[in-house]
């Protein structure tokens, strides 16, 4: 754990220079607009450890996978969204001395990230070896209205000198990925265009022909006049620059403006990128950057009145879910469909940017109730767009007869990760696809999504189930074998409780929407069961017969389900017994004593329990909870939420509140030590569920919003929105009170605490807890 960061309710604050926590700042004051993100990388050189990050929406590159032995069915690359064009760049030197924190005396430093409004604010004193101070102040935003504009405004104030300050604004797209498998850069020069103060680069990916341009212009100003100059042109293989000399004054300021746009071949014909770019750029010019900006910051304020959680009385829990809905809308906005959300979302490489499980299973539920239905609906269509490739992954495994595997991570539809224990083991992923399908719709309402979209995958979900179960002559019962469950710190075993739970719920859930669509829309059903060749009966028969012998392992004595078959023959140590030394596990331990190890990475049986919560009695739950928890490491960043959720749903406040702290302050306190490697954008979903499912207690039920909230001792009060079903309504839970507010144009029939009460329009109702 590492806490430097200042606590307040609307911003993350930095004061004083360290570069030992650089890496670590850069990933967290992030910025990005769904379609582009850029790390806190400075505009400045900087000559310490940087991981240099910007990042544009759907471009990635498969980068040949490296091992040290190939199995069948390994996949060829692992896909990378790709460090991209850094935009960012002004070089400014002083005396033929370049500024570079890492080489000079920095004082009065603040970096701040106003989430609120959007923008990354930076501030120092500079003093150089020649004795030169300069004060930087440095703002910058990636538009969230004109999607394809950065923007910067970087000033320079000389302190104790009058003279010239160079400075060189400049694009560089001779960048490379820090995970690059065999330190390959993955770029290559397309063109150059260079006129007056604006320049556009354009490069293309070595493989897959992605092209993307990018464009800048600058201004210079001092008071309110601007300042013409004139530059020296630097052009090197993917980089321009401009070089020119300001003379400046002591205690006054020089304002350089700097836009960019970032177009690129996903959203273009590669032909008129160039062209693109400069439009972009002169509208973004036109539109200044103080228009430019008052546009960011009421398009936040708006974002912020649908989405906001506020938390009185705890500014470290404030702070924190704040950071996470605010990063959570910087990488995912729903108007395009081609698009996912990577674990790192646009703050770093690890994972490669990839989409995983993590979407289905806690995203999704956030963007349900914080934004507009096509937004969730959009996610579902990715998977629904990728069928066919899970299909192709399956055969590549041996399965058959339309038999689907969605990927563990992936870019198309194309399994894309090489850890063996993950590509072919982890497949309770599939079931979360699955379980997305039902999340939706029993949110939505959305029947119709079934019959065009939902039972489709639900089948082929369904059929590879049936296929990877094996019958035990032994047991007399069905098994799964050689698995993975959510606990990454088991690999290759036998019956995870989770994944045979999971599995038969899919083909369950697959058998409901067989017969609803089968009932209600049978034009749609004759069309899909002719397109899928599916013996409805046949093939239903036998998914029953496995739902009705499956084995599930269970511990008589302690009256759990065990994570899965030989649990206990390991050794059974408490974490509260294990010297604080030793964490994070996988930082200080061999992988083969992880594995021997009783110790979860996070939520496994507890996910199945979270998941389906209503088949299980509160003694049953509190027993698992009990047993699980206290043997869980949570070095998983989506370990603490689902904890958290299920020690609300027990009434154990106090557990609660301590996993929501940890996962609401994961990244700002790096709890695992590791989020210079990118912030853990996925799980921050899963801090809103916390909050949400977790104190708030919301579940729908019969179509209908139930509620059994708790306040945490430590809190004064704390409030939500929710979007439901075209209701926005806002929940405030109070020590001893909950006030519903309905801001919808009609009344709506909430359940709290087992009663049902009517909320007309615009008004309120107060409901004693």
């Amino acid at each position: 754990m590492n806490k430097y960061l200042v606590l307040d309710e609307w911003n993350i604050i930095e004061k004083g220079f360290k570069p030992e926590h650089h890496e670590a700042s850069e990933s967290i004051f992030s910025l990005g607009n769904g379609r582009m993100g850029q790390r806190a990388n400075f505009e400045e050189a900087y000559s310490g450890p940087s991981l240099q990050g910007n990042y544009v929406a759907g471009i990635y590159y498969p980068d040949k996978t490296k091992v040290g032995w190939w199995k069948n069915g390994y996949p060829e690359y692992f896909a990378k969204v790709l460090n991209s064009t850094n935009w960012i760049g002004i070089n400014i030197s002083i005396d033929n001395e370049e500024l570079d924190l890492y080489k000079c005396k920095v004082s009065r430093f603040s970096r701040i990230l106003h989430m609120k409004e959007g923008f990354l604010e930076r501030e120092f004193v500079a003093e150089l070896k020649n004795g030169k101070k300069i004060k930087v102040n440095s703002k910058r935003f990636l538009s969230i209205v004109d999607t394809e504009v950065g923007a910067i405004r970087y000033s320079i104030t000389p302190i104790n000198f009058d003279g010239n300050i160079s400075i060189a604004p400049y694009i560089d797209g001779d960048v490379k990925n820090q995970d690059s498998n065999y330190d390959e850069k993955f770029w290559t020069e397309v063109g150059k265009k260079i006129y007056k103060s604006k320049a556009c680069l354009n490069v293309k990916t070595k493989k897959l022909n992605f092209h993307l341009c990018t464009g800048i212009a600058y201004e210079i100003f001092q008071g309110n006049k601007k300042v013409e100059t004139k530059a020296k042109i630097i052009e090197k293989d993917k980089y321009i620059g401009f070089d020119f000399s300001v003379n400046c004054k002591r205690n006054i300021e020089t304002v350089i403006y700097k836009y960019a746009a970032n177009v690129s071949s996903e959203n273009y014909n590669k032909d008129v990128l160039t062209s693109e770019a400069e439009r972009v750029l002169e509208q973004a010019l036109n539109k200044s950057f103080v228009n430019l900006f008052e546009d960011q910051k009421q398009a936040w304020a708006d974002k912020w009145k649908e989405c906001d959680i506020q938390i009185k009385g705890d500014i470290a829990a404030q702070q924190g879910i704040r950071f996470n809905i605010f990063q959570l809308n910087q990488t995912y906005t729903g108007e395009d469909k081609r698009l996912n959300i990577g674990p790192k979302g646009f703050t770093g490489e690890k994972y490669g940017g990839g989409t995983y499980w993590d979407t289905e299973a806690f995203c999704l539920p956030f963007y349900l109730s914080t934004a507009e239905s096509h937004v969730a609906k959009n996610l579902l269509l990715y998977r629904y767009k990728q069928l066919d490739k899970a299909i192709e992954n399956a055969e590549k495994l041996g399965f058959t007869n339309g038999a689907a595997l969605f990927p563990m991570v992936t870019m198309n539809g194309e399994e894309c990760h090489n850890e063996w224990e993950i590509t072919f083991e982890e497949i309770h992923r599939n079931g979360a696809i699955a379980y997305a399908i039902y999340n939706y719709v029993n949110y939505t309402d959305d029947k119709e999504y079934l019959p065009k979209y939902g039972l489709e995958v639900l089948i082929a979900i369904a059929r590879f189930w049936s296929q990877r179960i094996t019958y035990s002559q032994d047991k007399n019962m069905y098994v799964m074998l050689g698995v993975t469950g959510p606990n990454e710190y088991e690999n290759n075993v036998n019956n995870n409780w989770y994944t045979n739970t999971i599995a038969c719920w899919s083909m369950e859930y697959a058998i409901k929407i067989t017969d609803f669509v089968k009932n209600n829309y049978s034009e749609d059903y004759k069309r899909l069961t002719k397109k899928i060749n599916f013996d409805d009966e046949l093939e239903i028969s036998k998914w029953k017969e496995i739902i009705n012998n499956m084995y599930f392992p269970y511990d008589e004595k302690a009256g759990v389900f065990l994570q899965q078959e030989g649990y206990l023959d390991k050794e059974q140590i408490l974490i509260k017994d294990i010297d604080k030394s030793n964490l994070p596990l996988n930082q200080n331990w061999s992988w083969d004593r992880i594995l021997r190890s009783c110790f979860i990475k996070q939520a496994d049986v507890l996910q199945g329990i979270y998941f389906f919560e209503e088949r299980y009695n509160l003694e049953t739950i509190i027993k698992n909870f009990d047993f699980y928890e206290s043997r869980t490491v949570h070095e998983s960043s989506l370990s603490s939420c689902v904890h958290s959720i299920i020690a609300s749903k027990i009434g154990n406040s106090k557990k609660a509140h301590e996993l929501y702290v940890r996962t609401s302050r994961l990244d700002l306190d790096d709890y695992n030590d590791e989020v210079a490697e990118g912030c853990h954008i996925t799980s921050m979903a899963g801090t809103w569920l916390a909050i949400v499912e977790g104190f708030g207690g919301m579940r729908v039920k019969n179509g209908e919003l139930h509620f059994k909230p708790l306040i945490p001792k430590q809190w004064d009060s704390y409030s939500f929105n929710i979007s439901f079903r075209g209701f926005l309504l806002n929940i405030e839970v109070l020590k001893k009170q909950v006030i519903v507010t309905n801001n919808s144009s009609k009344f709506i029939e909430i359940n709290f605490f087992g009663s049902n009460y009517k909320i007309l329009s615009g008004k309120s109702i107060f409901v004693n807890h």
